[in-house]
């Protein structure tokens, strides 16, 4: 069985837009077995889609669309379904249904032009949206040589894409495989090497056609090691994803820092909390995200802890920036200091404002203070504006499970 993924738009034809959605899909259809054999774009006309769609039928056995699915006169995907299969549209009252429901929820009438999202080709079948108004579309198109080819179309928003394919379309695959079964994930979640170098670390995992299958993505410097096991059951597949995950941790020691939907953060104020410390940070080369992202993660962590949130964990922190910082000692080890004194706190988060280095680069320094003395590192700075901040906040963050960490150990 082979794929072909289709994107359309004409912000992805014109260059105003990336598309991601493509790439997404091909590492999921590539865990699930199916290799994909094209990558097609096509403009906002039905003419472009028609013959996109056509060519992707005759050659693919799943095509998996994305985009045109909206409201506005200038998304046709439903349109082009409908003339590949040469059928009418027709207005699904389960659709029609489910967007009104999505618009009462949010104390909203319905404007008359969603309607045109529950028009769907005659005989295809909806595929739920749980977090958005357009249905997704499962249609059935018939090859000259009697053979089909399965078509799934889906929203090119990538949070309601996401949620519609492990609910429907995933399902739908496994079940056309020869081998009836089930397929498991586990997510390992990394932080402080590239994904090359994670890559390397990891010998033969890795790989196209690996089973378990392994596969690596990268977020602003976040590293995603998902396995994939598929099996007769959940229980077969959770044996044959643990010798892999073992030996991923093995590889990889503490840059694997969480699983699943964990961030840096999270691990950061786990530590914290299962320590008993408390900490508080000053920042100015990071403009206030370090203090952002332990918030959230504060309050993320709930209960369910030894020790309370609030005798343990992120205290607060001060936000500085460059100009009204230069009076006084601006160094990341003084800034760590000072926080733990100022807030009374075990740990000290400093990090300095941003400053040239060799070569032309920036850095920024990054320390921590607490009763064994204080710890310095130098993060060169790299990416754009807003992804150099996220990985240097990321960074600072992750110095602090490290800290902890030590200190188990010595």
């Amino acid at each position: 069985m082979q794929a072909e993924v289709i994107a359309i738009g004409d912000e992805l034809t014109s260059g105003q837009r990336l598309d991601t959605n493509s790439r997404w899909i091909s590492r999921e259809l590539a865990l699930l077995g199916i290799p994909v054999v094209f990558h097609t774009t096509a403009c906002d006309t039905i003419a472009a889609g028609v013959e996109a769609l056509r060519a992707a039928v005759g050659r693919a056995d799943v095509v998996i669309a994305t985009g045109g699915l909206g409201p506005t006169a200038d998304d046709l995907t439903r349109e082009v379904l409908a003339a590949v299969v040469g059928v009418p549209l027709e207005l699904v009252p389960e659709a029609v249904k489910a967007i009104r429901s999505r618009f009462a929820r949010r104390g909203m009438p319905m404007p008359e032009s969603n309607r045109r999202q529950a028009m769907l080709p005659q005989g295809s079948r909806l595929i739920n949206n749980p977090t958005g108004t357009a249905p997704g579309i499962d249609l059935d198109c018939r090859r000259a040589d009697g053979t089909r080819s399965r078509v799934f179309s889906l929203p090119g928003v990538p949070s309601e894409m996401h949620i519609m394919w492990r609910e429907t379309v995933q399902p739908a695959l496994l079940a056309m495989q020869p081998e009836a079964g089930t397929i498991q994930f586990r997510c390992l979640k990394c932080f402080g090497a590239g994904e090359s170098a994670i890559e390397e670390m990891l010998p033969d995992l890795i790989r196209r056609g690996r089973e378990p299958a392994v596969g690596i993505t990268a977020h602003e410097a976040t590293i995603t090691l998902r396995i994939a096991a598929r099996g007769a059951d959940a229980a077969a597949c959770a044996a044959a994803i643990a010798p892999v995950e073992a030996t991923i941790r093995e590889c990889l020691g503490p840059l694997v820092f969480g699983t699943d939907d964990d961030d840096v953060e999270d691990a950061a104020v786990r530590s914290l909390l299962a320590a008993g410390q408390t900490l508080a940070s000053i920042e100015i080369g990071t403009a206030g995200r370090v203090a952002a992202l332990l918030a959230q993660a504060m309050a993320r962590s709930g209960d369910g802890h030894t020790v309370p949130a609030v005798a343990a964990g992120y205290r607060g922190g001060h936000v500085l920036v460059p100009e009204a910082a230069r009076s006084g000692d601006t160094a990341a080890v003084a800034l760590a200091e000072r926080a733990r004194v100022e807030f009374g706190t075990a740990i000290g988060l400093g990090v300095g404002a941003e400053r040239p280095v060799a070569d032309g680069r920036r850095a920024i320094d990054i320390a921590i203070a607490d009763i064994d003395g204080t710890h310095e590192i130098e993060h060169v700075v790299g990416g754009g504006p807003s992804l150099a901040l996220a990985r240097a906040a990321k960074t600072a963050t992750d110095l602090i499970r490290h800290r902890l960490r030590e200190g188990e150990h010595s």
